[in-house]
């Protein structure tokens, strides 16, 4: 069992200028599929110069939809040497900055558990289907919606062998659920973020708990919701606030899960 930790420091700056500054094997296209009627497009990154297969990386997009940040992220992990596939839950082409749009498009998803799931697992097929990833070396992260997102689909029991929340909503999982969760689990959580409260994370963590399922729960000191994004702070909301040392931390204890998990040599 992995005890829930708590870090309360803030230091040093980061952003994705590892994903800006990819080499040029790192390569990437879109990828058109269907799911429920809906035609969606994700996108797909990888670093040709490998050779063979490789851990595979699904990343959940915010509640603004599939915009550049996610895709940069899905870059970045690419120059890691991962394939990572960004999916689309919301349509080809559906992205926003407005809050009320993008409340509404989160909120239609999440109204029906089963329907999102199923969405988020449509995205899963796709990039187990590709030719370079390792079917049973694959792991999903999330940010925002995303984080709810991949913690749905370990509640699923999908075939993943870790997912990573960064600023999620935290939603419980039934007792059965909980017992049949394989996935190591890992929540980046802002300290200060007054979307998320103590009883829900407290609810998430019993549950947890009592199916002895292997999380961990990070807390960052003054970090507010969103902190991985640069471009939080833009869309006047209070509680969105970029924090660059969270930023980095977080992508720094996602790391040491996937060498953990994927049996890397760090």
């Amino acid at each position: 069992m992995i005890r829930p930790l708590i870090v309360t420091a803030l230091v040093l700056t980061a952003a994705l200028s590892a994903a800006d500054s990819a080499e040029a094997e790192v390569r990437s296209r879109k990828v058109a599929y269907t799911h429920d009627g809906a035609t969606l497009e994700g996108h797909l990154a990888w670093d040709d110069a490998i050779e063979g297969k490789r851990p595979g990386v699904l990343v959940v997009h915010e509640w603004w939809g599939l915009n550049d940040y996610a895709r940069k992220r899905a870059e970045q992990l690419a120059g890691m040497g991962y394939v990572a596939f960004a999916l689309d839950m919301y349509g080809k082409g559906q992205v926003t900055s407005h809050p009320s749009q993008a409340g509404e498009w989160a909120g239609m998803i999440r109204k029906n558990t089963d329907k999102w799931r199923a969405r988020a697992n449509a995205g899963l097929q796709v990039l187990l289907d590709q030719d370079q990833v390792d079917r049973d070396q694959v792991a999903a992260i999330g940010y925002c919606f995303g984080g709810s997102t991949v913690l749905q689909m370990a509640f699923a029991d999908e075939p993943l062998k870790g997912v990573v929340s960064f600023h999620g909503a935290l939603p419980t999982p039934t007792e059965e659920e909980a017992e049949v969760i394989d996935a190591s689990i890992l929540v980046c959580h802002g300290a200060e973020d007054s979307f998320i409260s103590e009883e829900s994370i407290d609810s998430f963590r019993n549950a947890l708990e009592a199916a002895e399922v292997d999380y961990q729960l990070v807390y960052y000191g003054g970090a507010r919701h969103g902190f991985t994004n640069p471009e939080a702070g833009t869309f006047g909301i209070d509680n969105l606030k970029y924090d660059a040392a969270a930023d980095r931390r977080s992508w720094a204890a996602m790391q040491d899960l996937f060498a953990e998990i994927f049996d890397e040599e760090k």
